[in-house]
C-alpha cells in the first residue's frame, strides 16, 4: 500500500501537478457567514484616522517627511483636463501614452497629497485634494482609451451609459475611498457635495457594474486559459472601495462575496508550481495582487483568511517572483515580461513573512529603500509606511537557486552555483503559444554570464493599438524568428493553445542540466515537421550545448537564430565571436560554435524604428543583433549542435 501511494505522489510531482483545494476563497464562507466575520464597516479602521496622530506616530517618520516634500511641489497643482482628441489619438495614430501620461499623473499626483496630508495634518493640501477629486470625477472615463472596446461604435471614446470596470478606473476608485477616509469630516466641513460625489461616481462607474455586469477578466478565455493579472490587480481595488465606501453591511458583504468567488476563478487554473506565465514584471500585479486581497481580508476579519498563508499553492506563487532572478538586475523575461522588474520590497517582505519564507524576506529586504513609493497598488503604501523600521533592519540576500525546474509551467533555470551570479545561467522554456501576454517562443532559452545577458528573449517593447489587436504578431519581437529558435521550410511558429511542447523532459545534476522537448507542434503544418527534439544543456563551469534532432517532410530551407545585444563577429567558419562586456564593464569574447559544413553564418542588426521599439531600446539599447545559421544542405533527417562557451 504504502509503494502504491508513493508511486500516485510521484505521478502527480511527474505530471507538473498536486492536489489544489478548489475555491479556496469563495467556498469557505457564504455571503452570510462572511458578514459575520467581517468587521463592521462603522468599526473598521484598517490604519488609523486622520486624528489619531498617537497611531500615525508609529510610521516611519522620515518616509512621511520625504512624502510632504514631495507633495510640497503640488501646492496650487492645476489639474489638467483630457480632451476627446486626445483619447481619440488611441485609435487615430495608436499611441496610447499621451492620455495615459496625462491621467497616472492627476491620480499620482492625488495620491501623493492624501499621504502628505495625513502626515502632515495642518490642512495644507486639502483644497489640492478636493481639486483633484472633483477633476477626476468630471472625467468622462476612469480607465485608458486602450481598454476600450473596439468596434466602430466605441473606439477611442467611452459610452458613458455603460460604464464597466478595466484596471486603471478600479485603481481610481481605490484613491478616491482613502480619501473619503481620511478626510471625511474635513470634507463635509467644507460642503457636503464632495463626499456625495465621490460615493456616486464610486457607485455608478464601479459598484453597480461590477455587481451587474459580466466582465470578460473576472473568468477564464473563450480559448479556456484562466483570468490573468486584471483578475486580482482589480479585485484588491475593488475590495479596497467595498470596505472603505459601503456603509451597508449585508451590501457589503454580497460584494465582498462576489470578489472572492472572481478570486477563485484566478487561483483554481493556477499550477500548483506556482509558475506566473506573464513573467516577474506581472508578478507584482498578479500573485502580488493576490496577496493584496489576502491581506486586506484579514485586515477586515480578524485573521478569517490567514489559512490561505499555509496553502503551497499560494506559497509557490509568492516563490515564483525569486525563482525567476537571474541577477541583481536581471529577471527572465519571456513573453511580454520586461528583463529589469522594479520590486515592491516591503509587499515583497510582507508576503515572505505572512508564508514563513525567509528566503522570499531576504530578497524583499534586499531592494528596500530609504523611502516609501506612492504608487499604483496605493494600499501597499499603508502597510509599507508602518514596516519601514522593521524592513531596514531585517537580514538581506539574493536566494540565487542553483535550479528550478516549474512543471506546469515548463520553465527551467540553472546556474554554475547555488547564490552567486558568478559564471553561466541558462533558462528555457516549453508551454504553448496561447499564455496570457504570449510571444511564440515554444523552446526558446536564453544564456547569461556573470548575472549580464548573452543570448537574449527580447520581451515586449512599447505598448501600442497593435499590442492587444489582430496585428500582434506582425509586431517582429513577439515572433519565434526573433526568438532563439528555428524557422523550419520558412515558417515560423504560430499562436494558438494547440501549438505546444510536447515531450518535455527534465534531468539535474551535481555538474549538469540538461532541458529537452520537441517543439514540432509549435509550428504549422506548412512547416513540414515530423518532430523536432532540443535538447539544451548546461555543464557547470564550462558553458552551454544546444542539440537537435530532426525528422522533417521535407527540407527546403532551416535557420537558426541567436539574439543578442552585444557585437558579433564571423571570424571563420565554425566559430561566431559575440563580444560580451559584464556588469563591471570587463570585455569577455564568447564563440558560438557549430559545424561548417551543415551552416553558414551572417550577422544583422535589427532595425529599431518604430513606438514599439523604443521600449526595446530602454531595455537593452540600440544595437539588437540576430546571428543567423542558415542550413548549407538541408535534410529531412539530421542532427545539430552548437556550443556557446568563453572564447
Amino acid at each position: 500500500m504504502r509503494n502504491i501511494l508513493l508511486t500516485i505522489l510521484w505521478l502527480c510531482f511527474a505530471c507538473g501537478g498536486s492536489a489544489q483545494t478548489p475555491d479556496l476563497l469563495g467556498g469557505k464562507f457564504s455571503a452570510k457567514e462572511l458578514q459575520a466575520i467581517l468587521i463592521p464597516a462603522s468599526k473598521w479602521t484598517p490604519f488609523p484616522r486622520l486624528a489619531d496622530r498617537t497611531g500615525w506616530a508609529k510610521a516611519d517618520k522620515a518616509a512621511l517627511d520625504a512624502i510632504v516634500k514631495s507633495a510640497e511641489e503640488f501646492l496650487g497643482y492645476e489639474w489638467p483636463t483630457i480632451p476627446a482628441t486626445m483619447s481619440l489619438m488611441y485609435v487615430r495614430t495608436g499611441d496610447r501614452n499621451k492620455y495615459q501620461e496625462v491621467s497616472f499623473r492627476k491620480r499620482n499626483v492625488l495620491r501623493t497629497l492624501i499621504v502628505a496630508e495625513v502626515a502632515d495634518n495642518r490642512g495644507r493640501f486639502i483644497d489640492d485634494i478636493i481639486n483633484g477629486v472633483w477633476a477626476i470625477c468630471e472625467e468622462s472615463w476612469w480607465g485608458v482609451p486602450a481598454h476600450l472596446p473596439t468596434d466602430r461604435d466605441h473606439a477611442g471614446l467611452m459610452d458613458v451609459t455603460q460604464p464597466f470596470v478595466d484596471l486603471f478606473a478600479a485603481e481610481t476608485g481605490t484613491a478616491l475611498a482613502w480619501a473619503d477616509y481620511f478626510f471625511g469630516d474635513k470634507f463635509d466641513a467644507i460642503s457636503p457635495q464632495i463626499r456625495k460625489r465621490i460615493h456616486y461616481e464610486v457607485e455608478t462607474r464601479l459598484m453597480a457594474p461590477l455587481m451587474k455586469r459580466h466582465h470578460s477578466w473576472m473568468t477564464k478565455t473563450a480559448s479556456g486559459r484562466g483570468p490573468n493579472n486584471w483578475n486580482p490587480w482589480i479585485c484588491s481595488n475593488w475590495m479596497n472601495f467595498v470596505l472603505l465606501l459601503e456603509k451597508d453591511d449585508k451590501r457589503r458583504a454580497e460584494m465582498m462575496h462576489k470578489i472572492l468567488l472572481t478570486l477563485d476563478e484566478f487561483l483554481n487554473p493556477y499550477p500548483a508550481d506556482g509558475g506566473c506565465d506573464e513573467g516577474p514584471s506581472y508578478w507584482g500585479a498578479a500573485a502580488a495582487s493576490l496577496f493584496d486581497n489576502i491581506a486586506l481580508l484579514n485586515l477586515a476579519s480578524g485573521d478569517a483568511f490567514k489559512y490561505v498563508y499555509s496553502d503551497e499553492r499560494f506559497k509557490n506563487m509568492g516563490r515564483f517572483i525569486y525563482r525567476a532572478q537571474i541577477s541583481e538586475k536581471y529577471f527572465l523575461n519571456f513573453a511580454d515580461a520586461g528583463p529589469n522588474p522594479g520590486i515592491n520590497a516591503p509587499m515583497v517582505y510582507r508576503y515572505g513573512k505572512a508564508i514563513g519564507d525567509d528566503a522570499m524576506m531576504k530578497f524583499g529586504a534586499y531592494y528596500r529603500q530609504a523611502n516609501v513609493s506612492v504608487g499604483g497598488h496605493f494600499f501597499r503604501t499603508f502597510f509599507a509606511l508602518f514596516l519601514q523600521e522593521e524592513l531596514m533592519k531585517a537580514s538581506q540576500g539574493l536566494p540565487l537557486p542553483k535550479d528550478v525546474w516549474l512543471p506546469d509551467l515548463q520553465v527551467m533555470s540553472a546556474r554554475d552555483r547555488e547564490g552567486s551570479t558568478a559564471g553561466f545561467y541558462l533558462a528555457a522554456k516549453g508551454g504553448h503559444n496561447d499564455e496570457s501576454h504570449n510571444h511564440n517562443d515554444i523552446g526558446s532559452y536564453v544564456v547569461y554570464y556573470d548575472g549580464s545577458p548573452l543570448l537574449v528573449d527580447i520581451g515586449s517593447g512599447t505598448y501600442t493599438a497593435r499590442t492587444f489587436s489582430s496585428k500582434r504578431y506582425d509586431i517582429w519581437f513577439n515572433c519565434s524568428d526573433y526568438h532563439n529558435l528555428p524557422t523550419v521550410n520558412s515558417a515560423t511558429q504560430s499562436a494558438g493553445h494547440n501549438f505546444k511542447a510536447s515531450d518535455v523532459r527534465y534531468k539535474s545534476s551535481v555538474g549538469a542540466v540538461e532541458f529537452s522537448l520537441d517543439i514540432s507542434s509549435a509550428y504549422p503544418s506548412e512547416a513540414g515537421i515530423q518532430s523536432w527534439t532540443r535538447t539544451l544543456s548546461l555543464k557547470r563551469g564550462k558553458g552551454v550545448t544546444i542539440r537537435e534532432s530532426t525528422s522533417l517532410k521535407r527540407a527546403e530551407a532551416i535557420t537558426e537564430y541567436f539574439m543578442t545585444c552585444y557585437p558579433v563577429e564571423i571570424l571563420k567558419a565554425g566559430e561566431v565571436l559575440i563580444k560580451f562586456a559584464g556588469k563591471d564593464g570587463k570585455a569577455i569574447d564568447f564563440a558560438l560554435t557549430y559545424n561548417p559544413s551543415q551552416w553558414s553564418a551572417t550577422v544583422e542588426q535589427v532595425a529599431l524604428s518604430t513606438e514599439e521599439d523604443a521600449g526595446i531600446r530602454r531595455n537593452w539599447g540600440d544595437a539588437i543583433r540576430r546571428i543567423n545559421l542558415k542550413a548549407i544542405s538541408p535534410k529531412t533527417k539530421d542532427t545539430y549542435s552548437f556550443e556557446i562557451k568563453k572564447k
